[in-house]
């Protein structure tokens, strides 16, 4: 067995692009598409957010748009799901995912997703969110990637499946999250099984 090393920081959020997606820096350009998820409950049923108003949703937005950098714990990077048209045009921005710098000196890294539900069963959150594993590994270096799922939420669940983590935890009754008693599912995979599914 390796021995961590941590990583080499600061790390830069670069466009990414995919045989359908770009994944590139969020924007406050990009407020409306934003919109158009965060503010459908079924967008955020999930997730640690509260439906937004458009106002909100831009603020949140252009809060977010500032996360480009991995440099110290907790950081985070945001991207933008950019939907290319046929020809490579740029088109809506479908989604977004995130990559947190949990602990330097082990090389951990969480990521996460959230897509507007109409583009759904597509395939769009697996080829985004492989991606984004790859730059985990790759450009970061991490040693292992987890991603926290609510159990209930099966589309994830069968994302992080799809991507090759495996359960490592459950913990019951974690949180009181949305007003109820919720479980938290953690899946993770490590650089060597990842390079290993490749």
């Amino acid at each position: 067995m390796t021995r961590p090393v941590g990583l080499t920081l600061p790390v830069d959020a670069r466009p990414i692009r995919t045989d359908r997606l770009l994944l590139r820096p969020l924007t406050e350009a990009d407020a409306d598409d934003v919109y158009s998820y965060q503010s459908l409950p079924e967008a955020v049923r999930y997730l640690p957010w509260p439906l937004r108003d458009r106002e909100e949703s831009r603020e949140h937005t252009l809060k977010r748009a500032g996360f480009t950098r991995l440099a110290a714990d907790k950081d985070a990077i945001i991207l933008a799901a950019e939907l290319l048209g046929p020809d490579g045009e740029p088109g809506p921005v479908i989604g977004d995912l995130s990559i947190f710098l949990q602990s330097a000196v082990n090389a951990q890294v969480s990521i996460g997703w959230v897509f507007h539900p109409v583009r759904h069963g597509r395939g769009y959150a697996t080829e985004a969110a492989r991606a984004v594993l790859e730059f985990a590994f790759t450009d970061v270096g991490a040693h292992r990637v987890f991603a926290e799922v609510d159990p209930r939420n099966m589309a994830s669940v069968a994302l992080c499946l799809r991507l090759g983590m495996r359960l490592e935890a459950l913990f019951l009754e974690n949180e009181i999250f949305k007003g109820e008693w919720s479980d938290l599912s953690v899946y993770a995979i490590l650089e060597r099984e990842w390079g290993a599914g490749r």
